[in-house]
């Protein structure tokens, strides 16, 4: 799973799993907190720990697996997917609800599907892996405390499931569509909270509830987001703090649906200044409305036969879209895209359109790839990214592009680093290893025989050193 940069080895407390189906070890490093947490100790704190961490690490792996207790993994899923904007790499949260020291658990399984799936395929969201599904984070809520199958995604289908094969939805999974580099917003806004309606509530419950310095809250609505109309002390106080500024977001108490305004019940709410959450769960909603309210650019103004043709349609797809990335067409990609095509999948060598882009120096075809959720870090059979592919044909700006992105060397790209910058160091290519540091390398990483690039210019060409330390200079 994680891919660790350190040339020196293994990082401390760094663990492998065996050969899997696709030929690839997972390798993954584990970080503990001291003092370890019951997940109903949890604050916004302890998000924003979580947050910082995965931005910390967040170029040195390929994904990221957290474990945590099940009564609040829900809300730390859904606070992790605000929290972590322009992610491109899998988060995944998971637990049990027996303890895996104890000889029947289901905490071996969770822990290792989790594994499996951060290590092996490219799902750029925070999701909650528990009882052999995927689901996107936001969308869970605990629905059982007594079973296994102890989550339940009501409004969304499993990205992934895992049986005998790991099936991963690809349809449902989120596709980034921003040039932007990953980044963690740890600011969340505590004056938030859930109020849940029941027949006979108080008018002065309320009032007390909504007093400053509450900004907002998500209010738990009958059915399809319904209120008593006939209570206009209720709608009153609801309407006197929408004026006042709280923002508050209608939910429904039911597991399964979304809120509207059918109803006259319903929609005295919205004329009471309430927003719709629509199909959102209580625990999303209100990690939302933290996470809003705390954007310093916020304002209050703001509302917040199939089968078979997608099958062939998904075949043909990789190979029709890399083409067109190799003619640089992008009328076609669109074309592609508007059939409702992935263009993140890969050919037969797994290479992407954005590979062929990048190596083809296509600029105009890797940003509009990029805006339509392409993945710089998908890497072909050989392991090669879309940067690496830039870097060896020298695409000066494409891999400009692709670093703004936030695409960056991988662990074995790196190891195999030294030795081709010391042979481009050793035939004077003074633009070849301007490509390797554009895009991230080090120039004093060594080869096979612990020589740096710039020891083996010093061997070889005097002149070239003396160039080659002018540009280092000049371009710092």
């Amino acid at each position: 799973m994680y891919d660790y940069y350190s040339t020196s080895g293994p990082e401390e407390n760094t663990l492998v799993l065996p050969l899997c189906k696709q030929n690839k070890r997972i390798v993954y490093t584990v970080l503990e907190y001291s003092p370890l947490l019951d997940s109903c100790n949890m604050t916004t704190d302890d998000w924003a720990t979580i947050g910082k961490d995965i931005e910390k690490h967040y170029e040195k792996y390929d994904g990221f697996v957290i474990l945590h207790g099940t009564d609040t993994m829900a809300y730390t899923a859904s606070a992790l997917s605000f929290m972590c904007e322009h992610l491109g790499k899998p988060v995944i949260l998971t637990g049990s609800q027996v303890p895996i020291y104890e000889m029947r658990n289901d905490g071996r399984d969770n822990l290792l599907g989790a594994l499996l799936i951060a290590g092996q395929f490219v799902i750029p969201e925070v999701c909650l892996y528990f009882h052999n599904k995927l689901y996107r984070g936001n969308r869970v809520t605990k629905v059982d405390s007594g079973s296994f199958n102890a989550f339940n995604s009501p409004n969304l289908a499993p990205l992934a499931n895992a049986e005998v094969d790991i099936k991963i939805n690809w349809d449902t999974v989120w596709r980034a569509n921003t040039t932007s580099r990953f980044r963690v917003s740890t600011q969340m806004n505590r004056n938030v909270g859930l109020l849940r309606l029941f027949p006979g509530i108080t008018a002065m419950t309320v009032k007390s509830f909504l007093q400053a310095p509450m900004e907002g809250i998500v209010l738990e609505t009958y059915g399809s987001g319904n209120a008593p109309d006939n209570r206009a002390d209720l709608l009153e106080e609801f309407r006197n703090a929408t004026e006042r500024g709280v923002i508050m977001v209608n939910c429904t108490q039911c597991l399964r649906g979304s809120v509207t305004t059918s109803y006259a019940t319903g929609k005295a709410l919205s004329d009471a200044g309430l927003v719709a959450g629509c199909d959102m769960t209580p625990e999303a909603a209100l990690c939302k409305l933290s996470y809003v309210l705390a954007r310093t650019d916020f304002s209050k103004e703001a509302k917040i036969k199939v089968g078979e043709l997608e099958a062939v349609r998904d075949a043909l797809t990789p190979t029709l879209a890399c083409a067109a990335s190799k003619v640089g067409d992008v009328e076609a990609l669109d074309a592609i895209k508007e059939m409702g095509s992935n263009l993140s999948l890969g050919d037969y060598d797994g290479r992407t359109p954005l590979h062929i882009a990048s190596c083809e120096g296509h600029l105009k075809v890797v940003q509009y790839l990029l805006s339509q959720g392409a993945t710089v870090y998908a890497k072909d059979r050989y392991g090669d990214t879309p940067l690496r592919n830039a870097v060896r044909f020298r695409h000066k700006e494409v891999v400009k592009l692709l670093r703004k992105t936030g695409a960056h060397f991988s662990r074995d790209e790196l190891e195999d680093a030294g030795s081709e910058l010391c042979s481009l160091a050793a035939s004077a290519d003074i633009e070849g290893l301007k490509m390797w540091h554009l895009a991230g390398g080090d120039l004093d990483t060594p080869g096979y025989d612990r020589q740096t690039p710039m020891e083996v210019v010093s061997v070889w060409d005097w002149e070239s050193l003396s160039n080659l330390q002018t540009w280092i200079v000049k371009d710092v």
